[in-house]
């Protein structure tokens, strides 16, 4: 480490230091996630989102992804005391989704988990499930090593795989001819071999925006040579290379709640895994942005259920958080769903932020509006707080703004107007530029928004 390193300290010691974890995230210097690796638009980045849902998109995952690699015979056992969902059914040449609660019952995060090899798993995600799951593999008990693959934005060195994704309606056209003229026969989240430009490759099938496509992996050092095959073939279809812009909005039309906020900062069960955490590990210097003001760590958290995963739940068996969480069940209170921004309102809000003389809103970025790594904005039914919206973005095959967000269950219908409260009260943040809140008009829409929405055109 050099002289001009910080000095290492656990997640616990910054939060008692700055007088709690709230204080922490709202202070803290952190903007909104930068992709790295890829510039912001290889072409521009409205054309690079259509091309997922109008031709064939190549996006990038070889750079921003955490890897965590489990061995060992104790693998699956390990994860049952850990992951909500079911595992029984897993075999080789398999993905799956995996879903990580805390003791409290709320989410830590998830990730995707492809088993490869009997005894061979990687994970694939932001790197909260990575962590607590390596954080648990130092005392676990069964046959397992855990070793952490980071992304770029800790190190930019080799890694031990590249990974694309081939997605839209051409996609399918353009991995078979990428592999001599086939596709394997996989089903939802199988994982199939691939050769492509003599290199031999796997594939995850699965797809977005309602088209099925391919995240293809393989060596680090073969990523020249297959990705300069699939852009030679991809330029008879139109292909698309998706830049850091158009990637940061994938996740609206999917419907998926990118990075909420782990809950890990409060619970007393999570003081030894706060205490290992130190200030290299993003959970420590992440920021907490958004209009949603509490003092109460709790009041940002969310939970499986209400984000979506109850279906995939395993109440047959033990896992960490599991009381808590069939409390959670049941007595469900909110829901995930799409909100609309209305587009007067966001289009005043764009124009006052720039051209105001008086007090300004907040400005507002395109296509990703985000000022820190967990946003919070607090929706409004009258005076009454009633959800509040994790992620935005603009949609470039819906065009308009909409976000991810949690609201009760009496205001979940579709069509429902709210209002989203725009801005940062008293920011502590350098990066938020001075201004006041303001209330955005928006339209409850289900989730995931593409297939419900953009594909019916209703």
């Amino acid at each position: 480490m050099s002289n001009d390193a910080p000095a290492v300290t656990s997640l616990q010691s910054m939060i008692d230091e700055a007088g709690g974890p709230v204080p922490l995230l709202r202070s803290s210097a952190l903007g909104p996630y930068q992709f790295p690796g890829i510039p912001p638009e290889f072409t521009n980045w409205r054309d690079e989102v259509r091309a997922w849902k109008d031709g064939v998109a190549l996006l990038e995952q070889s750079y921003h992804m955490t890897e965590l690699h489990l061995r060992g015979s104790g693998v699956i056992p390990f994860l049952k005391e850990l992951a909500v969902n079911k595992l029984d059914v897993f075999p080789v040449g398999r993905g799956k989704q995996l879903v990580l609660a805390a003791p409290d019952g709320n989410l830590i995060a998830d990730a995707i988990i492809f088993h490869e090899e009997d005894d061979f798993y990687r994970v694939v995600g932001a790197p909260f499930a990575s962590d607590w799951l390596l954080f648990n593999a130092e005392s676990t008990d069964h046959d397992v090593s855990a070793e952490k693959n980071d992304n770029w934005s800790v190190r930019q060195e080799s890694r031990d795989v590249f990974r694309v994704q081939i997605q839209g309606p051409q996609a399918l056209d353009l991995v078979a001819e990428a592999n001599k003229g086939s596709v394997p026969e996989v089903s939802f989240f199988g994982i199939g071999e691939l050769t492509i430009a003599g290199k031999s490759v796997r594939a995850l099938r699965h797809g977005m925006a309602g088209t099925p496509g391919f995240e293809i992996y393989g060596a680090w050092d073969d990523q020249e040579a297959v990705r300069a095959e699939l852009e030679r073939i991809g330029a008879q279809h139109g292909l698309r290379k998706v830049g850091a812009l158009a990637y940061s909005t994938t996740a609206q039309e999917s419907g998926w709640m990118p990075m909420p906020l782990p809950a890990i900062y409060g619970d007393e069960r999570m003081r030894p895994y706060r205490e290992w955490l130190n200030n290299y590990f993003l959970e420590s210097i992440a920021s907490l942005g958004g209009s949603l003001v509490s003092s109460d760590i709790e009041d940002y958290y969310v939970d499986p259920i209400e984000v979506g995963y109850g279906r995939l739940v395993d109440w047959d068996r033990d896992f960490v958080g599991r009381d808590a969480l069939k409390a959670k069940a049941a007595e469900q209170r909110r829901t995930k769903v799409t909100l609309e921004w209305n587009d007067e309102d966001v289009a005043a809000i764009i124009s006052g932020s720039l051209f105001d003389a008086g007090p300004r809103p907040r400005f507002l970025a395109l296509p990703t509006p985000m000022y820190a790594t967990f946003e919070s904005d607090s929706i409004l039914k009258g005076d009454e707080n009633v959800g509040v919206s994790q992620w935005a973005s603009f949609t470039a095959n819906a065009n308009r703004l909409v976000s991810t967000a949690l609201v009760d269950l009496s205001v979940a219908v579709p069509g429902t107007e709210l209002v989203l409260q725009w801005g940062e009260p008293d920011t502590q943040r350098p990066t938020v530029d001075a201004h006041e809140v303001r209330p955005i008009r928006v339209r409850v829409a289900p989730s995931p928004y593409y297939e419900k929405v953009i594909k019916t055109g209703k």
